[in-house]
């Protein structure tokens, strides 16, 4: 600056710091191109260069999920368990219900029900176990007595969710996070709460110490003031003051994820637990929680969500998808049997859908008035509409039938959002039935996957990947530091054992590893993805997250501050066949015209009253202020995706859902791009069939042999992109469901039916011992399992 006379005007000047040649004379970099300026001289030189760079084209046979096998497949996703304080029983989350299992028998489901459950938390006598379910509408406490299987709604918060319970000492209060991270407390008495603690982003688990003076969790604290990335440390809460200070849980260390990985306060006060670079760690502390010692390592192997026993002698933790307990002196663990299996959704055996008009996913044109038959998971034939052919019906004779939407960017099991049971139900409702989260708490992940494929849980098809791969210093609870090359070791075994479908690099992840990763993936037969568009084209790299996101690479940058990109990347993209996913957030500036879906009855009934809300404030505020600028930043990212993808480029929809506001971004994306560019054809492939192809699976078509993953919609999308979201009904892999039964659940009263008249809570009787020969009980009866329910064994 000269004054206030800017010294570039008249050129999108590139953040980088300029090099003076001289007084006069300085080199910068603008518009794609290095140039050359005097302080006074009139004009501007460009000097040329060019480099070679090299890419390549990923090699390797893609693994392909089995969606089918009817044989029962043992269960990997233990969420969130938690051992009995008499060290004899485990409680965790496992195919959309909470389990209670005796160490050598079979675990015991408590709920049977379609509603989200998870956190379970034993109280200090063993007797009561408190979670966090939806079925009274929203995320809020629940305590059941294990002993007479009554259930007692404690918390009732409305416009607030309540998750991650942990009884005090006592048992006298349960403290729990709500949806934005901040810090309370429930009288479990009368259900009274208040706030202890201020919201901190994507905390952990609460932990009381003994004496119910401190409260401690993981929170993330920021290494320095110019980036957002930084340690997840212990954070020491004082009940009595209200203060907060940051402890080190391992000096210059991270605690390996904010969820259930520590730290726990052992009963007895002395110490913590919690896992750090992928391994157990124990700490003498001091009554407050200050660390007094040295921290001592348990265990070499990969080790999640510790937990103690009630006599503070053992620990039990997850260990690539199986139970193990360690003593909390050191020693060899020993693994803990959970028998308990899964089997495939069973469709109905034949589903016709007569479509007065079809789009396959492919073709430009639709054809009119034609039956899809349906067999079990698939599609058997396309053929022209006859009478009188077998099987369930499906009326869409004056609809158009689609392939159902694939969203490529979301992270679905992102708790702190607390969707519960409406996410998957939102999603279908608006014909979303396949769902890819490159970064999810990886036992979280494999839970939702297991209940989804089991039908446990009404959801998107799902694909997805643990916790990204980072380096040293992290910011999302899902990321996984990582600081030796024995560590990225067991990161790769926890991948293999839990079977990601495929495996991202985050933003600080050395070069090296990032190659090593890659190399890793491709072995197993899973694509790898990252923030990086260069250098990940010369690794082999699968995909590119975002138009462009946090990366800290300055000449990996493929879009500038305002959304300019050049042909360069372009060029690299084409040559390397890594598929981009634009996630335009953007999109949110539409709203000032389009509220269509601000407004819809679907949105509404299945969004929690905090997410509709923050919904609504990105609609007002896209009306209330200038959206010039953001406006021309969107129209560049969409061309650039657009020149991509007429040049033959691999371009699929995503959004970072539910960063972004899940199900109605995708379809804004796709008005996004037909409003800057693309044809409703062009953008309606990028979330059919160019993201079934990515995915390497039978998925985006409407084909004999492709799974039946259908949408019926109202309308004419190839005319009118808006129309993509009329949907009146979805097919998941041969199975039907309509929008009004999706959103049934949500549009009834809260709690309809748990309620007894005098207002006393629903008392279910206790789940007894599991009746043998694969049967289970349910609400006090026993059934087999074989002949009842297709998905949970054991």
């Amino acid at each position: 600056m000269t004054g206030d006379t800017p010294l570039v005007a008249d050129q999108e000047a590139f953040p980088f710091r300029v090099s003076w040649l001289d007084r006069e004379r300085f080199l910068y970099t603008a518009d794609g191109r290095i140039h050359v300026r005097s302080l006074h001289g009139p004009g501007t030189r460009t000097i040329g260069f060019s480099a070679a760079v090299t890419t390549r084209r990923p090699r390797y046979t893609r693994r392909r999920t089995d969606f089918e096998s009817t044989g029962p497949r043992p269960v990997r996703g233990i969420g969130s368990p938690v051992l009995s304080p008499d060290g004899e029983h485990v409680a965790f989350r496992a195919l959309n219900d909470l389990y209670v299992m005796e160490i050598g028998r079979a675990p015991r489901p408590l709920t049977r029900d379609h509603w989200w459950k998870c956190d379970p938390a034993w109280s200090p006598d063993g007797k009561l176990l408190a979670y966090s379910t939806d079925r009274g509408g929203t995320l809020d406490l629940w305590i059941r007595d294990l002993g007479t299987g009554r259930d007692r709604q404690l918390t009732d918060l409305g416009t607030r969710a309540a998750v991650s319970a942990a009884w005090s000492p006592g048992g006298a209060e349960i403290a729990f996070l709500d949806q934005d991270g901040a810090l309370w407390t429930a009288d479990v008495a009368s259900g009274d709460v208040r706030q202890v603690f201020t919201a901190t982003f994507e905390p952990g688990r609460p932990t009381w110490s003994p004496d119910g003076r401190t409260i401690a969790l993981a929170a993330v604290k920021p290494y320095s003031a110019r980036f957002r990335e930084g340690l997840s440390q212990i954070l020491l809460v004082d009940r009595t003051t209200g203060q907060g200070r940051y402890v080190e849980a391992v000096p210059g260390r991270s605690i390996q994820t904010r969820g259930d990985d520590g730290p726990v306060w052992s009963p007895d006060g002395r110490h913590m637990a919690f896992a750090v670079a992928s391994v157990l760690y124990t700490v003498e502390v001091a009554a407050d929680g200050t660390p007094v010692g040295e921290p001592r390592q348990l265990t070499d192997e990969v080790t999640d969500a510790p937990s103690w026993s009630g006599d503070s002698k053992h620990l039990l933790y997850l260990n690539n998808g199986r139970l193990r307990l360690v003593p909390a002196q050191g020693g060899r663990p020993r693994t803990v049997a959970v028998p308990l299996t899964w089997t495939a959704v069973r469709p109905p055996a034949r589903t016709v859908v007569h479509a007065g008009r079809m789009w396959d996913g492919v073709r430009r044109e639709v054809r009119r008035d034609v039956d899809i038959v349906v067999e079990g998971h698939r599609i058997r034939a396309v053929e022209p509409h006859a009478e009188g052919r077998a099987g369930k019906h499906i009326d869409a004779r004056d609809r158009l039938v689609m392939p159902g939407l694939v969203d490529m960017h979301h992270h679905r099991e992102m708790q702190g959002y607390a969707y519960g049971d409406r996410q998957g139900r939102l999603w279908l409702s608006l014909g979303v039935t396949t769902t890819r989260s490159p970064g999810s708490p990886a036992y979280h992940m494999v839970e939702e996957r297991e209940a989804t494929r089991s039908g446990a849980r009404i959801a998107p098809r799902y694909f997805a990947t643990g916790e990204a791969v980072d380096g040293p210093r992290i910011y999302y609870n899902f990321m996984r530091p990582t600081f030796t090359d024995a560590q990225l070791k067991l990161e790769l075994e926890r991948a293999e054992a839990l079977e990601y479908d495929l495996i991202k690099c985050y933003v600080r992840l050395p070069v090296a590893w990032h190659k090593r990763v890659i190399a890793f993936a491709h072995g197993v037969g899973i694509p790898a993805t990252s923030h990086y568009h260069y250098p990940a084209t010369a690794l082999g790299g699968d995909g590119m997250e975002h138009t462009g996101a946090t990366n800290r690479f300055g000449y990996s940058r493929t879009v500038t501050p305002l959304g300019t990109g050049y042909s360069d990347v372009t060029d690299l993209f084409v040559a390397s066949d890594m598929a981009r996913t634009p996630t335009l957030f953007g999109s949110t500036t539409l709203y000032r015209e389009d509220r269509s879906l601000v407004e819809d009855r679907r949105v509404r009934t299945l969004n929690p009253p905090w997410r509709l809300a923050a919904l609504q404030e990105s609609a007002d505020a896209a009306s209330r202020t200038d959206q010039t600028a953001r406006r021309a930043n969107l129209r560049a990212q969409v061309r650039q995706a657009l020149d991509l993808y007429r040049r033959g480029g691999r371009v699929v929809a995503g959004t970072d859902a539910p960063i972004d506001h899940a199900a109605v971004s995708l379809h804004m994306n796709l008005r996004a791009m037909v409003t800057y560019g693309f044809t409703p054809y062009e953008a309606l492939t990028t979330a059919t069939s160019l993201a079934g192809e990515t995915l390497h699976e039978d998925l985006g078509r409407i084909a004999p042999g492709m799974y039946a993953d259908l949408a019926v919609v109202d309308g004419d999308p190839l005319t009118d992109i808006k129309d993509a979201a009329n949907v009146e009904q979805v097919l998941v892999s041969g199975t039907a469901h309509t929008v009004d039964s999706l959103m049934r659940p949500f549009a009834e009263p809260p709690a309809a039916g748990l309620r007894e008249p005098d207002g006393s809570s629903t008392v279910l009787p206790p789940v007894p011992e599991h009746p043998a020969n694969g049967a289970f009980w349910w609400h006090g009866h026993a059934y087999v399992e074989e002949a009842r329910h297709a998905c949970c064994n054991g």
